[in-house]
């Protein structure tokens, strides 16, 4: 009689703590001890700030190990060496709200992923400064859309709304795919670490508006797109991911804008799947990413 086959959950378990010896060797004893299965791991000790940093994905059998389980050890070994952590039980999808002004291709791109798959995400709102009809040509699949629009008088109360919808929704990631509005003090402090942003320009340079026309002025060869975490510092926040393009002397700042798209998309579709997949740590005003 063939045995019955057990039903495992795979985690991602993330941390930081001052770097010492035998943190690896506590970490593996102590999933070893619950039974835990370790399928990846990866590390990264930083000699200037001395942290230390991993991410290791493993497998328990549902019968033989809870989360509580899991959570209670690693609370006790997290005192001990002083971590920052955090589990994640793969098989739920990350809940996005998705924020947009009237380019529309970083948000087109996200949901096509999402559709077919690619991006194992749980969007649960769309928000944005401009009505529904400048989207008419959209599908949308079901998920809620919210126009909040912003003027400088009214923004205390669009990024108040803003903020119950994403407490309401239970969303734990906001991508802000180009949306054109800058996010206030208070606002972004509230989204320390879950924000992402992408900038059509690859940081640090032209900063601020129109910087492929900036970039045009300066005769650059290589344009770009960086997605980052959102800080109180405009466009300074921690670096997810970058990418470049080569360009040429015949190019015009249409031809520039056109590749930027193509840029941005990806960038952003690369950070978003890092952080969903828990692969990336902010390290002070840095990241560290552990790419497949």
């Amino acid at each position: 009689m063939t045995a019955p086959s057990v039903s495992q959950t795979t985690y991602v378990l993330t941390l930081s703590c001052p770097n010492r010896p035998g943190i690896v060797a506590a970490i593996s004893g102590k999933l070893a001890e619950l039974d835990a299965n370790i399928t990846e791991a990866q590390q990264f000790d930083d000699r200037d700030s001395t942290v230390f940093f991993m991410r290791i994905v493993f497998e328990v059998a549902q019968d033989r190990t809870s989360a509580q389980q899991l959570r209670e050890a690693l609370a006790v070994l997290g005192n001990s060496f002083s971590m920052e952590w955090a589990l994640h039980d793969r098989s739920v999808r990350s809940k996005v709200l998705l924020m947009v002004s009237r380019f529309d291709h970083c948000l087109v791109d996200l949901l096509y992923r999402w559709r077919i798959g690619e991006l194992p995400i749980e969007p649960v709102g769309i928000v944005s400064n401009h009505p529904r009809d400048v989207f008419a040509d959209l599908d949308f699949y079901g998920i809620p859309f919210h126009h909040v629009p912003v003027t400088k008088e009214t923004k205390p109360a669009q990024e108040a709304h803003v903020l119950d919808l994403l407490a309401s929704s239970g969303a734990e990631l906001v991508i802000l795919a180009r949306y054109m509005q800058v996010l206030s003090n208070e606002m972004a402090a509230s989204l320390s670490g879950r924000c992402i942003n992408i900038h059509h320009s690859f940081l640090p340079g032209f900063k601020g508006a129109r910087p492929y026309h900036q970039a045009f002025a300066r005769g650059v060869k290589l344009i770009g797109a960086t997605a980052h975490y959102v800080t109180l510092d405009l466009d300074e926040g921690p670096i997810i991911e970058q990418d470049v393009e080569r360009i040429s002397h015949a190019d015009t700042p249409e031809d520039l804008i056109r590749k930027g798209r193509d840029i941005e998309r990806r960038v952003l579709a690369r950070a978003v799947r890092y952080h969903i997949e828990r692969r990336t740590i902010i390290n002070g005003s840095r990241t560290v990413v552990f790419t497949t």
